[in-house]
């Protein structure tokens, strides 16, 4: 990570960058859903919020990504992919970390298995039943979310 950059846990709910978040996510109603109940790091080069990421402990063995972003200036840049290295590193008392994506959402599922996850579920219908109005993404309605998992090397 470039030395620039700095990743800091926020613990005050006025500083979460909701414009970072809704890059990853579709609403405010549907990130305020999980928001305060996890750990929501921010990455700044400066001052200036670039990137975010939300964890949310499911049980002592399984950590969730709910929310990971990278504003479009810094993203294909490997940033996503240095978020992910952190959270493996620093976050090694989880064994799985998971993480969702919508099922024509080609793009992030490949980003995430070339960092190591691997699909293991769908929850279907989880766009229709979670978000009041229907969601599109490249023209193609969001109905599924595909599960991905990373087993830590124990």
């Amino acid at each position: 990570m470039r030395d620039s950059f700095q990743i800091k846990l926020i613990t005050n709910h006025k500083d979460y960058p909701y414009d970072l978040l809704l890059l990853a996510d579709e609403t405010v109603a549907a990130i305020d859903k999980y928001l305060y109940d996890s750990l929501v790091y921010v990455v700044f080069e400066t001052a200036k919020p670039i990137a975010v990421f939300c964890l949310y402990p499911v049980d002592s063995e399984t950590l969730e990504i709910k929310n990971i972003a990278v504003s479009p200036d810094f993203q294909s840049m490997g940033l996503g992919s240095q978020l992910l290295e952190f959270i493996k590193t620093n976050y090694q008392q989880y064994p799985n970390l998971i993480v969702g994506t919508a099922d024509c959402g080609l793009a992030q599922i490949r980003f995430y298995e070339r960092n190591g996850f691997v699909k293991y579920a769908i929850r279907k219908d989880f766009f229709i039943e979670n978000y009041e109005r229907p969601i599109y993404e490249n023209g193609t309605l969001l109905k599924d979310m595909i599960m991905l998992r990373y087993t830590l090397d124990s």
